[in-house]
């Protein structure tokens, strides 16, 4: 047990470091890229002393480091101060949205399980042989063609194929969405007792969350299939086999347990990512998401905005790496015994 908090303790010490680390790093370069955040705010109609007491009011004339230890307390406390385009707080804009993304991000992660971790598995079992080349084929198409091709090539099939299926948005009109606790729609429309609502969210989820999956289901895939062949060489899983124990039961309650760490890693590392990077899939569907606010702020140099926009998806890269640390380490205790070693 003390081996166990104690490499927890490590893990969660290191990743307080990076956020700060992160926070310094975004806040100097937030502030050096050309353009007047307040001039940008104003608009070109506004007279240079309505700029300056902008400038005043929003505090960007003072110290920078008085500017960053304002923001950080205020980021403590669940505070990013006000939108300079929108004038509201970002705090509530970011609680409007996130939810968006949160539910892609989740949907896209349950795909890339589904998919990618069972054809790693078939693709191991019938290494070098037709199926195992055709699954790598799959495979590296998914890891090399960008998102945003994928998510245009899925409307352009739903226009023409399925002219039915919801290609923009989060839900379909006339069909008033349930104000839940969660903001995720698929959820709130079951707690509402309302099974007409979560059915149409799937659908307009259904190809966002595919267009986003498909690089992560190859890279698991790939990921899966190579811990599969390596781990069948060990001398444990030969005489098992050697024994007569069949094969199903070799790969899935013996195999696929000692190959589910690199998986696990890369599947972290994809949630951690998405959040951020979903942006593109986010505007080819019209998904109005966190990570498309993301982009907007850059765009338009929201200094607040951009920080918490950087801040909380550092903060989702930590907590998923921290979670897949715990994860790796209850799969493989060796991993956390050697930590603690040090």
């Amino acid at each position: 047990m003390a081996v166990y908090i104690e490499f927890l303790l490590r893990r969660i010490v290191g990743f307080v470091g990076v956020l700060v680390v992160l926070s310094l790093i975004i806040f100097v370069l937030a502030r050096v890229v050309p353009g007047d955040p307040a001039r940008m705010a104003m608009g070109p109609a506004a007279s240079a002393e309505q700029v300056a007491a902008l400038r005043v009011e929003l505090g960007l004339d003072d110290p920078l480091p008085e500017q960053y230890l304002r923001f950080m307390a205020g980021a403590l406390r669940g505070d990013f101060g006000v939108s300079l385009i929108s004038g509201r707080p970002v705090a509530e804009e970011i609680g409007r949205l996130l939810p968006a993304t949160l539910e892609l991000v989740l949907a896209t992660v349950a795909i890339m399980i589904a998919l990618g971790v069972p054809l790693g598995v078939l693709a191991a079992r019938y290494h070098n042989r037709a199926a195992d080349t055709a699954l790598r084929l799959f495979s590296l198409i998914g890891v090399t063609m960008p998102g945003f091709l994928v998510a245009i090539l899925l409307q352009l099939y739903a226009a023409f194929f399925l002219t039915d299926w919801p290609i923009i948005g989060r839900m379909a009109r006339g069909l008033n969405a349930p104000s839940g606790p969660t903001g995720l729609l698929t959820v709130d429309g079951l707690l509402a007792g309302r099974p007409e609502v979560t059915l149409a969210a799937l659908q307009h989820l259904a190809f966002p969350a595919l267009a986003l999956a498909l690089a992560g289901v190859g890279q698991i895939m790939r990921i899966t299939r190579s811990a599969m062949i390596e781990n069948q060489r060990r001398d444990h899983v030969q005489t098992l086999r050697s024994f007569g124990v069949p094969g199903r039961v070799v790969t899935f309650r013996y195999l696929l347990k000692l190959s589910a760490v690199a998986p696990l890693t890369i599947m972290g590392l994809e949630f951690a990512s998405l959040i951020g990077n979903a942006f593109v899939v986010e505007l080819v569907f019209s998904w109005g998401g966190f990570a498309s606010y993301g982009l907007e702020s850059i765009m338009q140099k929201d200094l607040n905005a951009v920080m918490a926009v950087v801040l909380l998806s550092g903060l989702f890269f930590v907590v998923a790496n921290l979670l897949i640390d715990i994860a790796v380490g209850v799969i493989d205790p060796r991993l956390r015994l050697r930590e603690g070693s040090r």
